[in-house]
């Protein structure tokens, strides 16, 4: 079984679902498959299958009404993704902070 980074790492690297959770952020109200699709030049199914890996990510819920499905956006999950950056931006930091502590030793 996949972790939840690996899970939001995947949903989000596909461009056309970066634009179908960008499009349900935007919209601050559930969407209907059917009202995603029309944005979209692919296929109703071929949008259903990204709003599936956006799902199983936690990035987008769905709730039944009746034959349609309405999709939600839930960007909560996106501060997992922060936490692990975070972790790197520091390492970083302190990589580059120590670098030029040395330049600075050695050009005295």
């Amino acid at each position: 079984m996949q972790d939840k980074i690996t899970k939001l790492f995947k949903a989000i690297a596909d461009p056309t679902r970066r634009e179908i959770f960008h499009a349900l952020v935007l919209a601050t109200t559930a969407l209907s498959i059917t009202q995603i699709s029309n944005r979209f030049e692919i296929s109703r199914q071929g949008v259903t299958k990204h709003i599936k890996t956006l799902e199983e990510a936690g990035l987008v819920y769905i709730d039944a009404q009746g034959r349609e499905r309405y999709c939600n956006a839930n960007a909560k999950p996106l501060k997992e993704i922060n936490r692990w950056l975070k972790f790197y931006e520091q390492f970083w930091d302190d990589s580059l902070k120590n670098l030029g502590d040395y330049l600075d030793k050695s050009s005295s």
